[in-house]
């Protein structure tokens, strides 16, 4: 293998500015699932079923159909019907919009793994509903979640390279224009490959620290 450090060293400048953008989109776009995977799941517990039949079908259409074609929807289709967002607002857009619609089976699970106990002990205190969702059962739910509130985010970060296509130049956008410039493909693929892996076991330890600590 013709390896040179020199287009290595070249690369960098590029690198630093596409892993800006990726963890730019990984944080937003986190924060995104987190809040509408939470408020899918709140409406799907609604008692009208004109509340949650739509919310039931939006998300099953979402889950069910690829991120990289939702991603060419918003990117290159929206704009036909007037709202046009920079690239990456609408990366992001797209990357929490999906994710959302599995962060809400978490948030399911969790809320659903609450002991009956808690409600009945909330309403014996004649708490009102929304004191007993956010002081009562939110916080125990979130706690047993976490865990898999963080699996989604490294899957996530690892599907940050798909914002490529349409226009965003995050890590593998920098190096394949890189390469096409360069001419040079091992040094900077290599980079963001070892880039991911270093990430990933990071954003690893992170949530398992953070997980002693709710435990």
């Amino acid at each position: 293998m013709n390896w040179d450090w020199n287009a290595v060293a070249d690369f960098m400048p590029h690198f630093w500015d596409g892993l800006l953008v990726t963890l730019q989109a990984l944080v937003l776009g986190s924060l995104l699932s987190f809040t509408l995977g939470l408020v899918w799941t709140l409406l799907m517990r609604v008692p009208s079923r004109w509340v949650r039949w739509p919310v039931g079908v939006f998300t099953e259409f979402v889950r069910n159909t690829p991120l990289l074609v939702q991603l060419f929807f918003l990117f290159y289709v929206l704009p036909e019907w007037g709202l046009t967002l920079s690239a990456l607002t609408m990366g992001v857009i797209g990357l929490g919009l999906h994710y959302s619609t599995y962060t809400m089976q978490v948030y399911r699970a969790g809320i659903e793994g609450v002991p009956a106990g808690q409600w009945e002990a909330a309403k014996a205190l004649n708490l009102p509903l929304r004191r007993t969702w956010t002081a009562v059962i939110l916080p125990q739910a979130v706690r047993r979640v976490v865990p898999a509130l963080g699996n989604y985010v490294i899957s996530m970060l690892k599907d940050t390279p798909l914002l490529m296509t349409v226009t965003v130049l995050e890590m593998l956008g920098e190096a394949r224009l890189f390469s096409q410039n360069a001419f040079r493909f091992t040094e900077p693929v290599t980079v963001i490959g070892v880039a991911f892996i270093v990430i990933s076991y990071l954003a690893s330890l992170l949530l398992r620290s953070l997980e002693r600590r709710l435990v």
